[in-house]
């Protein structure tokens, strides 16, 4: 009689069954909404204020043509961007002469528009003619500082080795960066700080490094009184604003790279300046862009201001976008995989190694692996976010199993019950408050890594943070954070809940004596 007891108790519709239900449920809601119209016009930028700016203005002048865009703001360094744009994940997005001379074609001796276009159609992209303004680098000092020290060119820093340098991480490993410039000069300063451009010039007002990079578009050069070091040896390129796309889009929308080469030798730096201005004390860039618009070409913005509220709404729709198909996925091949290693031990220590490997790269490393195989967006966000959550459900499902007492199954096999009755009526069951805490730990883990989603285009709470990292500005990395960490413990409370649905009285009891 006692050996039935498991069986009966089983019944009562415990069991790992609500967990798979989870699963479909979750991706039937969340992968819908990944879609996005086919038509549209992707405009991408990088992390900083300018790009973004300009991408805001290329959305408006399409807009205006009558085309819709998606505009994936932020997305990361150079090299990021442009791989998105080769693998066919944005249409467009603001670039410089020199950057692509001396980063993506770096060792090439590609420099000249001739010379650049034809590099680039190699690739099957394109390249407008330049806006009208560069955004040059140039070194930069306090006009205290470079007054006390004598320094007024880049040459003058030889005879101070003492001067204390912070440059932006990209301009460290960069070749028209801080390897080249020291290899021209002869400097003897051998441990710049690598930091985020933007924090370079909070740290250079402070007084904690003497000299950074500059851009000269850049509006912090006037709001911190600085003063621009001459380049006596001539070492930085030009670098002059242009918009690379792809050349495909010419035939399937040509209305769009006509509206968008409007803007060819029609920026001035003043305007850019002064547009950088008001990014950098937090405006919002799609309004700053409208602006431009309106004053340059008679344009009136038809993008409205999007209110916190609204904001929040858009961000949590993206954000569990991202979780509910990411974990949904998780839990429908890691379960079965977690039995499969609990049932085959030496093969199990294979798939937990595996997992346990994929969790330790690094999750921004991943992110970026996905963008060749599979653009940028939701997509390789969510394939990311499904590998670093197969560990927890995996590990759990097969610890879970392995702990059921042998007594219980060797009744169950006594009783004449088949392999898969023992299974999902009984195994599964006895290991079902293991099995939910580790889709509990996965859903947790998701939740927190989908932020770094925003960095390849995916949205949600990311995105703020990310914004408010660049400009320095918290409210706008709480706006992110705090949703984030709040998400996380409402799931928490959710898997208490669903584990007095699901996980058998009798455990409960066990677990609480």
């Amino acid at each position: 009689m006692s050996a039935s007891r498991p069986a009966r108790s089983a019944s009562k519709g415990a069991g790992p069954r609500p967990c798979l239900r989870c699963g479909l449920a979750l991706l039937a809601i969340a992968l819908p909404v990944a879609a996005r119209a086919a038509d549209a016009v992707r405009i991408g930028s990088k992390a900083d204020t300018e790009t973004t700016i300009l991408a805001e203005v290329v959305a408006h002048l399409v807009r205006d043509a009558g085309l819709p865009v998606e505009v994936k703001a932020r997305l990361g360094g150079t090299v990021l961007v442009y791989d998105a744009l080769r693998a066919d994940s944005l249409d467009v997005y603001p670039e410089y002469t020199g950057t692509l001379s001396e980063q993506i074609f770096a060792g090439k001796n590609v420099r000249g528009e001739a010379a650049l276009r034809a590099e680039l159609a190699q690739a099957g992209l394109g390249m407008t003619k330049p806006l009208g303004f560069a955004n040059n680098y140039a070194l930069g000092m306090r006009r205290t500082r470079a007054a006390e020290l004598g320094i007024k060119t880049i040459s003058d820093l030889r005879s101070h080795p003492e001067v204390r340098l912070g440059f932006s991480n990209e301009f460290l490993k960069r070749a028209d960066g801080w390897p080249g410039l020291k290899a021209r000069y002869g400097l003897p300063q051998s441990d710049p700080r690598g930091m985020d451009h933007r924090l370079a010039y909070e740290a250079l007002a402070e007084g904690a490094i003497d000299v950074t990079e500059l851009y000269t578009t850049d509006a912090e050069i006037k709001q911190f009184d600085l003063v621009t070091l001459t380049d006596d040896r001539g070492f930085f390129p030009l670098y002059e604003a242009v918009l690379v796309y792809r050349l495909d889009l010419e035939q399937r929308a040509p209305a769009a790279v006509a509206a968008f080469k409007r803007l060819e030798g029609a920026v001035s730096a003043d305007a850019v300046i002064a547009m950088n201005g008001r990014g950098s004390a937090g405006e919002n860039p799609a309004a700053i862009a409208g602006d431009f618009v309106r004053e340059r070409f008679g344009i009136q913005s038809t993008a409205g201001t999007e209110s916190d509220a609204r904001r929040l709404w858009r961000l949590t729709v993206e954000h569990l976008t991202l979780v509910g198909a990411a974990l949904g996925l998780a839990i429908l091949v890691a379960l079965p995989l977690g039995i499969l290693a609990a049932r085959r031990l030496a093969l199990g220590r294979v798939l937990i190694g595996v997992a346990g490997i994929i969790q330790t790269i690094p999750s921004l490393a991943l992110l970026v692996f996905m963008i060749p195989l599979l653009k940028t967006g939701t997509l390789p966000a969510v394939v990311a976010l499904f590998l670093y959550g197969l560990l927890p459900i995996m590990a759990n499902t097969a610890a879970g199993l392995r702990g059921i007492p042998a007594s219980i199954t060797e009744s169950a096999e006594a009783l004449g019950l088949s392999g898969a009755f023992r299974l999902w009526r009984v195994e599964l069951p006895l290991a079902s408050r293991s099995i939910l805490a580790g889709v509990k730990t996965s859903a947790v883990i998701t939740i927190g890594t989908a932020t770094l989603g925003a960095l390849i285009g995916a949205g949600g709470y990311g995105q703020p943070i990310l914004t408010g990292l660049q400009l320095n500005d918290l409210r706008e990395i709480l706006f992110g954070a705090v949703p984030a960490a709040v998400l996380a413990l409402i799931v928490q409370g959710l898997f208490e809940f669903a584990e007095q649905l699901f996980v058998p009285r009798g455990l409960r009891l066990k677990a609480a004596n």
